[in-house]
């Protein structure tokens, strides 16, 4: 799909309706192919972070995942039509995996956490076929051998779709180094999905998703840390802002 600049990336300017589509015309063409969301948090890290601006610059899809940059795309007079956060797109794209038969793998969390959200969702989705789950070791993307172990698991299952569950920027990175290495057809980046899935941590009430306000619960979660993020890092943001306004 067509790109729009944003900020110091390119973004899909696409419905959640838009993107289950545009995945399963990639599922059907099997086409190789993995797709990124950008937040607050991810636009700052780009800006310093070249390895994390080409993983995202040529995804195959990037979608917008805060309500804060959706109300800069309206200050820009560009604005983009919805937030497609991972958290949110996973459940309706498992709803709709479950009833076209498309198989999925999900990645990420710790220890058993994956495979906790794998019997959630076979609670909640009549059909799913969740065909595996793996919560790797820590630093497993530094250990060559884990990495190759990765992918034969997954290979072995040969997904429909990769959902990859390690927060940024490692969970974009592992793909962007992996996802022609392994047999899944698309790879998603999904951050703190799997742990909502798993019900390890409750998201926040619609209505505060809804304002921009989900930041705040999830601050108020795990204020340790997420404290340095929220009220250090994500602020640079506004300097970002006005240096990419004019483009």
């Amino acid at each position: 799909m067509k790109k729009i600049k944003f900020l110091n990336t390119y973004v899909n300017n696409v419905t959640m309706n838009e993107t289950v589509l545009e995945i399963e015309k990639l599922v059907l063409n099997r086409k190789k192919s993995y797709i990124v969301a950008v937040n607050v948090d991810v636009v700052v890290k780009i800006e310093n972070d070249q390895k994390l601006k080409k993983v995202t610059d040529e995804a195959d899809m990037v979608l917008i995942d805060g309500k804060p940059l959706i109300w800069i795309s309206k200050w820009y007079k560009r604005p983009i039509k919805e937030k497609v956060s991972g958290s949110d797109l996973i459940p309706v794209l498992c709803s709709y995996a479950a009833k076209k038969g498309y198989s999925i793998f999900i990645i990420g969390g710790k220890d058993g956490v994956a495979e906790k959200a794998k019997q959630n969702l076979k609670m909640e989705f009549d059909g799913i076929n969740v065909v595996g789950t793996y919560s790797p070791p820590f630093g497993f993307e530094n250990n060559n051998n884990e990495l190759l172990r990765i992918n034969n698991i997954i290979t072995e299952k040969h997904p429909d779709i990769l959902v990859a569950c390690f927060g940024c920027p490692k969970q974009e990175k592992w793909i962007y180094d992996n996802y022609k290495k392994y047999d899944a057809v698309v790879s998603i980046c999904a951050g703190a999905t799997v742990d909502f899935l798993a019900g390890n941590v409750k998201r926040s009430p619609k209505w505060m998703s809804d304002n921009g306000f989900e930041w705040l619960y999830r601050f108020f979660q795990e204020p340790k840390r997420l404290f340095k993020r929220y009220f250090v890092d994500d602020l640079k943001i506004i300097k970002l802002i006005f240096k990419y306004r004019l483009f």
